[in-house]
């Protein structure tokens, strides 16, 4: 059985796709940006700040759930600029305390409202 999940406290989706759809055990998170979602609108083009709002999305998507980054199972990060991986890796680290989720992660030419970072995640519930 499969589930769409929304939460107001994760940025709407901007297409036709959903912030996450629930399969059987596990919980496929759309790729998140760093959009305020109370604002809607992307955070400062500092590298930093995107990933700890991309980070903080994925936890209110997760806690909507009754999960936790705990729960994270796989991550993939896409990056505008792989010369910024250390301060995303130092910054993505600090959200997932000492859990060690599978990840990927690969520079990409752009993404999308142009920010800087996208990660996506899947979740076992």
């Amino acid at each position: 059985m499969m589930q769409t999940i929304f939460t107001e406290k994760a940025p709407k989706a901007i297409g036709p796709y959903s912030q996450a759809v629930e399969a059987g055990n596990l919980l496929f998170l759309s790729g998140q940006i760093p959009v305020d979602p109370k604002t809607n609108e992307v955070v400062e083009n500092d590298i930093e700040v995107q990933t700890n709002q991309v980070m903080k999305n994925i936890k209110a998507i997760l806690e909507s759930q009754q999960l936790s980054v705990n729960n994270i199972v796989k991550t993939t990060i896409f990056l505008k600029d792989m010369n910024q991986f250390a301060v995303v890796n130092e910054e993505y680290g600090k959200h997932l305390g000492d859990h060690r989720p599978a990840r990927s992660t690969v520079e990409i030419s752009r993404l999308p409202k142009d920010v800087l970072i996208e990660i996506e995640v899947i979740a076992f519930k």
